[in-house]
């Protein structure tokens, strides 16, 4: 047995908005640069849906993941090592730019320098990949408004499997629509299968944390990771010529803070901890024969902490020992596999992922009321499980790989949680018969009310720092001192910033601080368009715009900062 740490997310499906604070605070902190436009790390998704990139479920087409060969052993949809080899060269096998969607922003300029006139002027959508006028017909989430719709919906994969299989299961009339958020994240899986389709193995998982990443200076760009990720969660930075991906902001995890996503999320869904698990043991939980065993085989996978035995191989394995007291207080092990209600994103592409879901239950709830019931009475609500209005077959092919009878057992846990609680807050008392109907106890199902409705910071993120000692480990990758135009060094050559190398952080500060401190001048009057921008200002002269044009000030005897006054004949030029 060796044992491993993995740092995980799990996340409550029932307490998500679809407010996207969590998509936008990670794009302002990891994709908000040139070549990355397109890019987003988190996207929330709504279902029933395309998802983003479009249709990434589909792995007929896009071949994702990992299946069982002829032999029953684990190999890439892509196929053997030979055959990518083969393609090394090209990969058609991959999204292309319309699949996730042309980046745009607005020529705001036309509404701020506008001449005067009787029309209101218009801000035509402009594409940051060639800067020309273009027509937005796609997003990251543009079924946002659309969920359920009768137009969209069939173009869902798991809807049109679902059909497949039963007719009848899923109709859009207006009475039986349903639609929930799914928020997306790299998987960081235990079987990567980004990582074993590197032909240059620029990606690798982090010993200490199990974090999956890039290595930028051995990235070639062979595009051959976006491919194998079936989740479709690595991207290509068209500037660089490298891949990118959600790095689960280890920066923040090693100094025990969360994901800029989780600390911004609103409706506090998120929550994240450390797994144990057995690497010994990852290949043959990917491997069993039925995709319904995927779920037990990765719960197997995941050690208990308290086990006195699994504690001992921890610490031969130099797990650090707050990393094992944080994997005793894990709310994702609570929720994965004390509680089991929480599951996996696609279990079936068995690479086994890190990123966990609680199935979403507000709507059976929803329509009880509508309809004057009972709605946390737990007969009432486990009798609608079965008339759910998100199809237990929709959910089951998200998170069982259609194994119906554990998805409507996760929901049941839930329900059995609200009509618990109901009878404690009445004041009715606990009724254990409710706890004992899905097989808890009621002071574990108090346990589980508290992790997934009231938990505090602390509670829902337990995250043990980097050790100190591995403080060289940490270091940025990129040093400044051997960067072509870094400080000290010459200028750059053939083979600098465009060859693709990423620029430290160092770098780009360095020269924005030479520039700002040997400049003689301001930016050009015409780069300004009449505007003043303080914060690149010098205070070196007065740039144009900085004061309105006398023509248009009553006159004045009060001199200006430069001593001229307003009424005063100005050169040509100046304001």
């Amino acid at each position: 047995m060796r044992v491993m740490a993995q740092v995980a997310m799990v996340m409550n499906l029932d307490k998500c908005i679809g407010c996207h604070t969590c998509s936008v605070t990670c794009k302002q902190a990891w994709t908000n640069r040139a070549g990355v436009e397109y890019v987003w790390f988190n996207n929330v998704e709504t279902r029933p849906g395309q998802g983003y990139p479009r249709r990434y479920e589909d792995q007929e087409q896009w071949r994702g993941g990992w299946h069982l060969n002829k032999r029953g052993r684990l190999e890439l949809r892509t196929g053997s090592r030979a055959k990518r080899l083969m393609t090394i060269f090209a990969s058609p096998v991959q999204p292309k730019l319309e699949d996730y969607y042309e980046p745009w922003t607005y020529d705001y300029e036309k509404l701020v320098d506008a001449p005067l006139g009787d029309d209101f002027p218009v801000a035509r959508p402009k594409s940051l990949i060639t800067g020309e006028d273009t027509k937005i017909s796609w997003s990251a989430n543009w079924d946002d408004d659309l969920g359920g719709a009768h137009e969209l919906g069939h173009l869902d994969p798991i809807v049109e499997k679902v059909r497949r299989e039963s007719e009848d299961k899923i109709r859009f009339e207006l009475e039986k629509t349903f639609m929930f958020y799914l928020p997306r994240i790299c998987e960081h899986c235990l079987n990567p299968s980004c990582m074993a389709s590197c032909p240059s193995g620029a990606i690798y998982k982090r010993a200490e944390d199990g974090i999956v990443l890039v290595d930028q200076d051995r990235c070639r760009g062979w595009r051959q990771c976006i491919t194998g990720c079936p989740y479709k969660k690595v991207y290509f930075n068209h500037k660089t010529g490298k891949a990118e991906k959600c790095t689960f902001c280890y920066p923040r995890i090693e100094v025990g803070l969360p994901t800029i996503c989780a600390e911004t999320c609103v409706g506090r869904l998120r929550y994240i901890g450390v797994f144990l698990y057995d690497a010994d043991r990852v290949t043959e939980a990917a491997s069993v024969a039925d995709e319904k065993d995927l779920y037990e085989a990765q719960l197997d996978l995941m050690l208990d902490p308290e086990d006195p035995a699994v504690v001992a191989a921890a610490r031969e394995q130099d797990v650090p020992q707050d990393w094992i007291d944080a994997a005793r207080r894990s709310p994702v092990y609570a929720l994965a596999k004390t509680y089991r209600v929480a599951l996996p994103l696609h279990p079936e592409y068995r690479t086994m992922p890190m990123v966990w879901y609680v199935p979403p239950l507000s709507p059976v709830v929803d329509l009880l009321r509508e309809q004057g019931h009972d709605a946390e009475d737990h007969g009432n609500l486990f009798g609608a499980i079965d008339a759910l209005r998100i199809p237990v077959e929709y959910l089951a092919e998200l998170f069982t790989a259609g194994d119906t009878a554990l998805v409507t057992g996760v929901l049941k846990k839930l329900a059995a949680m609200r009509s618990y609680m109901r009878g404690i807050t009445m004041g009715d008392g606990a009724r254990e018969e409710v706890a004992a109907s899905v097989g808890m106890t009621g002071q574990a199902m108090y346990a589980m009310y508290r992790l997934l409705a009231i938990a505090k910071y602390d509670d829902r993120y337990v995250i043990p720092k980097a050790h100190e000692e591995r403080g060289h480990e940490l270091e940025e990758l990129g040093c400044s001192l051997n960067f072509d135009e870094g400080p000290g060094m010459y200028e750059s050559g053939a083979f600098g910033e465009a060859s693709g190398r990423p620029v430290p952080v160092a770098v780009e500060t360095f020269h924005a601080l030479r520039q700002r401190q040997t400049s003689d001048g301001i930016a050009p009057a015409d780069s300004m368009r009449g505007r003043v921008n303080l914060l690149n200002w010098d205070g070196n002269g007065t740039p144009p715009g900085l004061f309105p044009d006398h023509r248009d000030q009553p006159t004045s005897t009060v001199p200006g900062p430069d001593g001229q006054v307003p009424g005063d004949a100005l050169p040509e030029g100046s304001s």
